[in-house]
């Protein structure tokens, strides 16, 4: 059942005796006088349906400790810790000077409630209301979206690592896979003479390329073994044509187990050299896979490449701010890998859905030119909001050659017509094919250097980014994105600021975690703006 405070302060409440010490306009602060009105026991009521049993931790109390903790980037263990012995947090919370912190676990299952509930990020919302509240955000119709990766919590680990880890994982968790793997994974032990129950990398001569391949394809021919013993032993029992689909459809710790070792098998490596790929001679392959998986420790974990010099492991937190107080409004944490996790795709989708937005008229949208993608200005267009997108930039075919502006595009008749005058229709799959036309014309030596003439492809929103670019050069354009562009970086860094890397393994753990920092940075930052609570109401002094 859900707990309560008792609403009578002890003898010796922290904030009673000492709340003076407290910093003025700090978190800590204003959680000893507003946790109550800002997390009411009705916010979580639908967490313990039931009124039996032994009541939980007060949801005040856990809605303030796992603000704070996102925000100081405590683990469980040490968030339990300052509630118990440090001051600052027993008056935020309500404690008294003796009174003990709870056991680290219950902040795990706190989170696992607030997971599997219809509103997993209430905290965050909670302070979102109360920004809506202040009317801070009232007649501002700027939004600004930006995206910022964030470092895994686990070790990348090579092809040897994950294939042996992923071996051991399906005798752990798939039952009776141990026998399986003891009888048909027997190619690791003849090269090596080391099996499956030892968890260090083999030992070989590393630096020998052959030795290597032997290993690979010793690990690859004992997993695709162990598939196949699986499948067939499935079969038997569940009399279905495919017992890994039994498996999977079973769901669970097996589930994840059989499909991790499937994707490891094969998403690095490559028939050997001179191997068609059925002679069963295997390779570590040549380039990297688009979406490859990392580790097998956390599943979600990705490549990510912000820039070309800069590279990492781990998510991406995508943001949107209002970029003339620096609230963020929107949140939200994802693979660094796929279209779908793009900073175009996510910052459209949260954008658009937007709650503080309540007049969508005149909206600007500011963004770098990740956002600059054709669906994205189609998203933008269909709203009737304004980008203010850095554009992509256009680059000639030979230096100091045409762009592709240099183009003239009718979108209603789809031509497209070359410097020289030459026209082309455009073909439903985007393409202009000047071909012939190419030869002897003057200024080829500007337009290409292909062989058969220039042949040019129009994404599908072609005609939205030829304007934009257009209307990317108004001088009244660069002055509003120099003048609000700023804020997003600022809040960027107040995200990262000793929090670069996050503290979970998945995506669904560390977005809970990305909202519950969103929501402490978030108050923070209205403390600063002047937040106050006068006859029951949110305001900013």
């Amino acid at each position: 059942m859900q707990g309560e405070a008792d609403r009578q302060r002890e003898l010796l409440d922290v904030e009673a005796l000492a709340g003076h010490l407290l910093p003025a306009g700090s978190v800590f602060a204003f959680l000893a006088a507003h946790r109550l009105e800002l997390f009411p026991a009705s916010m979580f009521a639908d967490l313990f349906p039931s009124g039996l049993g032994r009541p939980s931790i007060p949801p005040e109390v856990i809605a303030s400790v796992l603000v704070l903790q996102a925000l100081h980037g405590y683990s469980d263990r040490e968030a339990a810790e300052a509630l118990t012995f440090d001051l600052r947090w027993k008056a935020a919370c309500g404690y008294a000077v003796d009174a003990a912190g709870f056991h680290p676990s219950t902040l795990t299952y706190w989170r696992k409630r607030l997971a599997s509930s219809k509103r997993p990020q209430r905290i965050f919302e909670a302070v979102r209301e109360v920004i809506t509240a202040t009317g801070s955000l009232a007649g501002k119709q700027r939004r600004a979206l930006d995206s910022t990766v964030l470092d895994d919590a686990v070790a990348r680990q090579d092809t040897i690592t994950q294939l042996i880890a992923s071996i051991r994982r399906v005798a752990r968790d798939v039952g009776g896979a141990a026998e399986v793997v003891t009888t048909h994974c027997t190619r690791l032990a003849q090269v090596t003479g080391q099996d499956y129950t030892v968890t260090g990398k083999p030992r070989i001569a590393w630096d020998d390329e052959a030795a290597r391949e032997e290993l690979v394809t010793a690990l690859v021919n004992d997993a695709l073994a162990l598939l196949t013993a699986l499948d067939a032993a499935h079969q038997d029992e569940a009399g279905a044509p495919d017992g890994l689909a039994v498996i999977e459809a079973a769901g669970g710790n097996a589930a994840q187990a059989v499909t991790l070792l499937a994707l490891v098998a094969g998403q690095d490596v490559e028939p050997a050299e001179g191997s068609d790929g059925t002679d069963g001679r295997w390779r570590i392959a040549r380039k990297t896979a688009p979406d490859r998986m990392i580790s097998t420790v956390d599943p979600d974990a990705r490549h990510a490449h912000k820039t070309r010099e800069r590279r990492q492991d781990g998510f991406k937190a995508h943001v949107v701010i209002e970029p003339d107080t620096g609230l963020m409004t929107k949140v939200a944490l994802t693979r660094t890998t796929g279209t779908d996790n793009s900073d175009a795709s996510v910052g459209a989708a949260l954008v658009t859905t937007d709650p503080t937005l309540t007049d969508t008229t005149d909206v600007q949208v500011l963004g770098d030119s990740a956002y600059a993608s054709g669906s994205m200005f189609a998203t933008l267009d269909a709203q009737k909001w304004a980008p203010v997108l850095k554009p992509w930039p256009l680059r000639p075919a030979v230096p100091d050659g045409f762009t592709l502006d240099d183009f003239t595009h009718d979108p209603t008749a789809r031509t497209l017509t070359c410097p020289a005058g030459t026209t082309r229709t455009v073909s439903p799959k985007g393409n202009a094919t000047f071909g012939a036309a190419c030869t002897g014309c003057p200024l080829r030596a500007r337009c290409t250097t292909a062989k058969d003439g220039r042949t040019i492809t129009l994404g599908e929103h072609h005609h939205l980014q030829r304007e934009h670019r257009r209307r990317a050069q108004d001088p009244d354009f660069q002055a509003v994105y120099r003048q609000h562009r700023p804020m997003v970086e600022r809040s960027i860094a107040w995200l990262t600021r000793g929090a670069r890397r996050v503290p979970y393994r998945g995506v669904t753990k560390n977005d809970a975690w990305l909202h519950h920092r969103a929501a402490g940075l978030n108050l923070r930052r209205l403390l600063r703006l002047g937040l106050t609570l006068q006859d029951g109401t949110w305001a900013i002094a």
